[in-house]
């Protein structure tokens, strides 16, 4: 019979010590596997689990249920939050109102990095939206994400280094193994039609599609917010508030300062 991967997330109401080895100790009677364990959070354990039967799980929950010290949290086969939750110990951060909007903070740039390159690998379309203020890493983190992915990266508009607005692409830039990705306040303030019909013609493309600002470009654009799969945002700490009323997206296309739009 093939063996299943299940994610069983508990929380401790009273700590003790032995009692990581009692759950350990169940689970080999039970005859499952444990795959990773990790801390989730201050008082929460995951763990990623593979057996043979759905009834060993079954009767796991009904074991853990009855123990006055855990209470199991969640117990389901694994999405991809829970493994990178297990991976780096803590819990991606999900808006609770839009659930396709993901927030990190600087101090977790490993965790975005890994979270995006899952979301790389997948095959399919995906058009990712990614908020933030200047140099908190947001083109740095899709770059990493990317050759993390094994995936070329290719700036449609892009500061990183220089001012980069394409209005073609060549014939080796096109494929299901490029991430293209635009930047929407340059794209925005980039009055070219050429560049504009490049814009369209990668949406349409069956790949993945990164648009770093996407509030700026869904304005500029025939595109909404709906359009996007995920929207992901970097702050250098909580409290931070990503905003645009610096940024006069509407001017007239200048490329004079290769750091003129250094956001």
């Amino acid at each position: 019979m093939e063996e299943k991967e299940w994610y069983l997330e508990y929380e401790i109401q009273q700590d003790r010590p032995g009692l990581l080895g009692d759950v350990s100790s169940l689970l080999g009677m039970l005859s499952i596997n444990i795959i990773t364990i990790n801390g989730v959070d201050n008082l929460r354990r995951g763990m990623l689990l593979k057996c043979d039967a759905s009834q060993k799980i079954e009767d796991l929950e009904a074991i853990l249920s009855n123990m006055e010290n855990i209470t199991i949290t969640k117990l389901r086969t694994p999405k991809l939050r829970d493994r990178l939750a297990v991976r780096h110990g803590r819990y991606i951060q999900r808006d609770a109102d839009d659930k396709k909007t993901f927030r990190f903070e600087r101090d977790e740039l490993g965790l975005l990095v890994d979270f995006m390159a899952e979301l790389f690998k997948q095959e399919g379309k995906r058009l990712i939206g990614v908020r933030g203020m200047p140099r908190v890493g947001k083109t740095e983190s899709v770059v990493a994400a990317s050759v993390c992915a094994n995936k070329k990266w290719l700036f449609i508009s892009s500061t990183l280094l220089r001012q980069t607005v394409r209005d073609r692409l060549l014939d080796g830039e096109y494929g299901d193994d490029q991430i293209y990705i635009v930047d929407g306040i340059v794209s925005a303030r980039r009055h070219s039609e050429n560049h504009w019909q490049l814009v369209r013609e990668i949406m349409r493309m069956p790949v993945i599609k990164v648009v770093e600002h996407p509030d700026i470009f869904v304005q500029a654009t025939e595109y909404d917010m709906d359009d996007f799969d995920y929207i992901i945002e970097l702050r250098s700490d909580p409290a931070e508030e990503i905003t645009y009323d610096h940024v006069d997206w509407h001017s007239s296309p200048g490329l004079e300062s290769p750091n003129q739009f250094d956001f």
